[in-house]
């Protein structure tokens, strides 16, 4: 477990965790060495020898004064140990979590992260110093004494060392009994936090659903399954730590035993039977105190766990030396991808050229907002290649491909905070005045004039405060600052009302000149401007492609659709002669 730690910890971490450890090694021998040192002293008292009594007097006081120095510089360098720790797992966690792929978090991952953030790495951080320490001097020290024993009598010594196994074996067990526990228990909660978590953000959508709706249901359920395993871990384990201290008892049962035996056959003065009797005693509490914290360490080891699994995740794979795209259209040679099930698309091929817009359509679950994750390098196809200016993607590499396009999602996520800096992520090295111009070509000003605060209101957890439009503004803001070669538009402008879409189509103009443009879309302004238009077959290829008058005239597929999505959104063509 130490060596794992240490695993995560930075390299001024790892060297103040043993130095204190070292500490504690040192200050367990040295308490052990001044209870052995008690038995002459004892005996040295009881057959009235002063002389002898003063100098083992002097040599317990020299032991205790080593004792409480090692303990004291332990105590000092173990919580800095503990911050340094808790630093180093953050920095860990917070590598590997930038360092997995998008795809990761498709399943919604915030309990588990959560609770990996909070309440892990605090406790793994406090270990060394609050569990590990007294678990060390709870065994150390009697360890100590056990081996001094044998100086003084070595059939109590003896007695005392069978029970050894016996009491390892139940230290072992109890360990892991606590830890399945611990495991199940730490599912359970982060079940419960996702529950939680999407039980708040789906709330407006909730509100109309009744007190008897499906997400209140889900979130009792998972609410009582986490406080059914917390039960279950406490019973577990405080029948665990009951059976220990018995096994622990036992041996001290055993050490009276053979005492008494050897007293009655007077084989063994009574001043050093006494002596031994009472260390014996005296040393059972600290070996049962580290029997219940070993539950501790099982506690930490669970966290551990959840760090080596993000650290297996499969990464996509990076070039050494990342290339560089010639230019930057769009290429799908031969593409097949499924989630892990039946292919969404399959053999597609079509290109998408610099500086220009490319609608794609299609039928619900054609794989439109697939094609958009795939060229945003959130997955690798599983047969073919995605190329930007010729170059594939696995080629060019994640951070090469993610300057290189800024995707604007269905989704948006807006971080609790003002809405220029959720726009300033875009580009952190610009300046204020730089930010607003491009906030203002998405039309942002205009949520801005209606909120206290201008471009400085906070927008809420998740954008709360402004509507799932003003969401999509602020994004394409980001989008048009981060001033990236190819856009993908995924119903970008979805949840607009016609004056706004009006606007971000405006906005949109004004970077086709010198963008790649990918849009899917089903607004049918944005999909008559396209230069092209691919039309998906729901079956995970192409049925149609070609300018949006070309594929009218041709009455297919792209023909039909079009004419539903007039009738349905009431339009009326007027033929002029």
């Amino acid at each position: 477990m130490i060596r794992r730690l240490l695993h995560y910890c930075s390299p001024r971490a790892r060297h103040l965790v043993i130095a204190e450890l070292s500490l504690v090694v040192v200050a367990a021998l040295l308490q052990g060495i001044a209870f052995l040192l008690l038995v002459p002293l004892l005996r040295s008292l009881f057959i009235g020898d002063l002389n002898a009594a003063s100098t083992w007097l002097i040599a317990v006081a020299a032991t205790a004064v080593g004792y409480v120095v090692a303990s004291w510089f332990a105590s000092q360098i173990g919580m800095q140990a503990s911050t340094a720790v808790l630093d180093s797992l953050l920095e860990r966690l917070g590598d590997s979590v930038v360092s997995l792929p998008v795809a990761w978090f498709s399943t919604d991952r915030t309990g588990l992260v959560t609770g990996l953030a909070t309440q892990g790495a605090m406790f793994v951080s406090t270990m060394p110093y609050a569990i590990l320490r007294q678990i060390l001097a709870g065994f150390i020290a009697p360890a100590t004494v056990l081996v001094g024993m044998y100086f003084f009598d070595w059939r109590l010594a003896l007695a005392m060392t069978v029970m050894v196994p016996i009491i390892a074996i139940g230290y072992r067990w109890l360990s892991r009994r606590i830890g399945r526990g611990d495991h199940a228990h730490s599912l359970a909660v982060a079940e419960a936090s996702n529950r939680v978590v999407e039980f708040a953000r789906a709330q407006p959508a909730l509100r109309t659903a009744g007190e008897s709706s499906i997400a209140d249901r889900l979130v009792e359920e998972a609410l009582e399954h986490q406080h059914k395993e917390y039960r279950g871990l406490l019973i577990t384990g405080g029948a665990g730590i009951a059976i220990f201290a018995g096994l622990v008892q036992l041996s001290i049962t055993v050490l009276l035993v053979v005492g008494a035996f050897l007293a009655v056959g007077g084989t063994v003065d009574i001043a050093t039977l006494i002596a031994l009797l009472v260390l014996g005693v005296r040393f059972n509490e600290p070996i049962v105190a580290a029997g219940e914290l070993g539950g501790g360490v099982a506690v930490a080891k669970t966290t551990i766990d959840r760090l080596d699994e993000l650290a297996v995740v499969p990464r996509l794979s990076e070039p050494e030396h990342p290339a560089t795209p010639a230019d930057f259209d769009v290429e799908f040679q031969g593409v097949t991808f499924g989630y892990g099930g039946d292919p969404v698309l399959r053999d597609l091929s079509f290109i998408a050229p610099a500086s220009g817009m490319t609608a794609i359509v299609g039928p619900s679950g054609s794989g439109k907002t697939t094609i958009t994750k795939l060229i945003a390098r959130f997955y690798d196809p599983e047969a073919g290649t995605v190329c930007i200016g010729g170059v594939p993607v696995p080629e060019l590499g994640t951070d090469v491909v993610a300057a290189a396009v800024a995707p604007v999602f269905q989704d948006v996520y807006l971080f609790d905070d003002t809405i220029l800096n959720n726009i300033w992520i875009g580009d952190p090295d610009l300046s204020r005045d730089e930010v607003i111009a491009a906030a203002t070509r998405a039309r942002v000003e205009e949520i801005v004039a209606r909120l206290p605060g201008g471009w400085d209101a906070r927008v809420g957890e998740g954008g709360s405060n402004l509507s799932g439009g003003e969401r999509q503004r602020v994004s394409i803001a980001r989008a048009l600052l981060k001033d990236a070669p190819v856009v993908l538009l995924d119903e970008a402008t979805s949840a607009l009302d016609i004056g706004n879409e009006i606007a971000i189509g405006e906005a949109i103009d004004q970077i086709r000149a010198d963008r790649t443009l990918i849009v899917v879309a089903h607004r049918l302004q944005t999909i008559m401007t396209a230069d092209q238009i691919i039309m998906l077959d729901g079956e995970g290829g192409i049925r149609e492609a070609g300018g949006h008058a070309e594929l009218l005239a041709q009455g297919g597929a792209y023909a039909r659709y079009w004419r539903e999505r007039v009738d349905a959104a009431g339009w009326k063509l007027s033929r002029h002669d």
